[in-house]
């Protein structure tokens, strides 16, 4: 999944981060910091409190739970939307068959039963799964959710021309052959066409999936699977006002400036054992300024950065040094890198990719995300340790070693992709995350060394899909070089990587195979993991998947990512979830 992160920023020096960074090192390694909150309304619980655990456990409802950022979701429709954190927090107004169980740290990624009354009764093949809907799970104006809203709104995902933007998998399980054309182009009277699901009364719902997929039950808990009414759904505006079947309705929604949601009165709390519903209200507010925010989440103002990228490096020196208890430092599972699209001279050449690799300064790049405890680990390859597969020591380009790149290899590299004085391109990067700025300019400077000269295209980054997301308009751009971030759409390698690597994900829209990869073995492989309900098994050809991709060098992951993110006093019920990436589980969050 992508992530969002605060408005336009002061670019920072090299020097200033460094010591930003180093300043985080010490304090998070035992240095000083009140116990008091910073808003004076209790005390905190202390540093990482939230980390594997909960802070301040409480049933208490009541109040008013406050969210800033300074990045709208991408949709807030649960079919379109991508961002991290819109998943998370669509929680308050969306459920889905099963989803995600409420408890901090690895355990989160266990999937419950949520509308359905267990996790899905699968045949002996694989490739039917049937599910029964509880009793007394409402839309908000008290309507039953009938297992026809479920279908209609898992159809709208084949409706790319209509609704782009959100996770296929799905379509990709369902209809691999995509012969179904989605309910807008649906001939039949009910627009309920799509023959691999079927609804033999309201209760009950059956997957019929054409060959078995051992991530099935992970893509059923995505926020892709919500139900819609088709009486409500708007199409290219539903985003602008879901119909809520979850604990909390929106009441209003301003693009870029905020939302405001109340009890949804026709909820029971006796069908949903996962959502606390504990505030009577959530509000967000959406602002440009970053070190604002971090301020006004200090003193108190709000509670939660929405967008949980981490406090700004001037945030972080005060919190740091006055609010530690406040303070989690989480591992997110997400990789932070820069991607080569093959479709841009002269990225189609391997060499020249590779020399980017072995010309950048992987200790600067990490430095410009903030150091070791606010940025992570430096990144060896494309898949995080948290995924089964994974393997933080296999170093292909030898990036543990060359911290501050290989000077020599790079223009050997270069020489072989006949640019032997090196040559011109442009590093796309968002214009709202600072980190990603100073990761462009970090690799600005190291690449001239070598000879490579690239300028940096700040471009909108509330238009990523179509930005981006476009192989057109990236070719037409010239982008050679784009910057960004991912975590797993779902805990396996199927959700970290495919998105990413598999030919059959290129979209004209809304697309993530950035290095516009076709490798028609690795497409292979995605298909032998995806047969496996071993978790082991499919590891195996997860780990084969990442060397082949390595071997491409159309990736140069930045971090393994680690977050600094800010925890007021008022908050109750507080703890890092793996199953979003180390934020906070939203759904489960109170208020003094």
């Amino acid at each position: 999944m992508v992530t969002a992160n605060s408005s336009s920023r002061r670019r920072l020096a090299a020097s200033a981060a460094l010591v930003v960074a180093a300043l985080v090192g010490t304090a998070a390694c035992g240095g000083g910091g009140k116990d008091d909150g910073a808003d004076g309304k209790g005390k905190a619980p202390g540093f990482n409190a939230a980390v594997g655990k909960i802070a301040n456990p409480s049933d208490k409802k009541g109040g008013t739970i406050k969210f800033i950022g300074t990045q709208d979701a991408d949709s807030w429709d649960p079919q379109r939307g991508y961002y991290g954190f819109m998943w998370d927090f669509a929680r308050y107004y969306t459920r889905q068959l099963i989803t995600f169980k409420p408890v901090p740290g690895t355990e989160s990624t266990e999937l419950v039963a949520d509308m359905a009354t267990d996790t899905g009764q699968v045949s002996a093949d694989k490739k039917t799964y049937t599910f029964k809907l509880k009793d007394g799970v409402n839309w908000e104006d008290g309507k039953p959710v009938t297992s026809k809203d479920i279908k209609y709104g898992i159809e709208r995902i084949w409706a790319q021309d209509k609704i782009s933007g959100g996770p296929i998998y799905l379509q990709q399980v369902l209809d691999p052959k995509k012969e179904y054309q989605g309910p807008y182009k649906d001939k039949s009277a009910d627009k309920l066409g799509l023959k691999a699901i079927e609804t033999p009364d309201d209760k009950t719902i059956v997957f019929k999936l054409p060959k078995p997929n051992g991530d099935f039950l992970q893509m059923l808990a995505m926020p892709a699977a919500t139900p819609v009414r088709q009486d409500k759904d708007t199409v290219e505006k539903y985003g602008l006002k879901p119909f809520s079947n979850g604990p909390y309705k929106i009441d209003s929604y301003t693009p870029n400036k905020g939302m405001e949601l109340s009890r949804n009165p026709n909820w029971k709390k006796e069908t949903d054992t996962v959502r606390k519903a504990l505030p009577d209200k959530v509000s967000l507010k959406l602002i440009t300024n970053a070190d604002d925010m971090d301020n006004r989440l200090i003193e108190g103002d709000y509670d939660v950065d929405i967008n949980a990228t981490g406090i700004s490096p001037a945030g972080r020196t005060k919190a740091l040094r006055d609010h530690k208890a406040n303070v989690d430092n989480p591992q997110t599972g997400f990789i932070r890198y820069a991607v080569f699209p093959q479709t841009v001279k002269p990225m189609d050449n391997i060499h020249c990719r590779k020399a980017v690799i072995y010309g950048s300064d992987h200790k600067s790049l990490q430095t410009a995300r903030g150091g070791p405890m606010a940025g992570g680990d430096i990144a060896t390859n494309m898949l995080p340790p948290s995924i089964k597969g994974s393997d933080a020591k296999y170093d292909p380009y030898n990036v543990l070693k060359d911290t501050t790149g290989n000077v020599a290899k790079a223009k050997e590299e270069l020489k072989a992709c006949g640019k032997p004085n090196g040559f011109e391109t442009t590093i796309a990067v968002r214009n709202n995350k600072q980190q990603e700025i100073a990761t462009a300019e970090s690799m600005q400077a190291s690449l001239k060394r070598v000879g490579i000269k690239v300028q940096i295209d700040q471009y909108d980054g509330a238009q990523t899909s179509g930005i981006i997301g476009a192989p057109k308009n990236v070719d037409k751009k010239n982008y050679g070089i784009i910057i960004m971030g991912w975590g797993a759409d779902f805990p396996t390698g199927q959700g970290f990587s495919q998105p990413l690597v598999d030919s059959r994900f290129i979209l004209d829209s809304g697309n993530n195979n950035f290095s516009m990869l076709k490798d028609k073995s690795i497409d292979g492989l995605f298909d032998k993991a995806m047969l496996e309900t071993d978790p082991d098994k499919a590891a195996e050809f997860y780990k084969q998947i990442n060397e082949k991709v390595s071997e491409h060098a159309v990736y140069l992951p930045f971090t393994f990512e680690k977050n600094m993110i800010w925890r007021s006093s008022r908050l109750t019920n507080v703890y890092t979830a793996d199953s979003y990436n180390g934020r906070y589980d939203y759904a489960s969050l109170g208020v003094k």
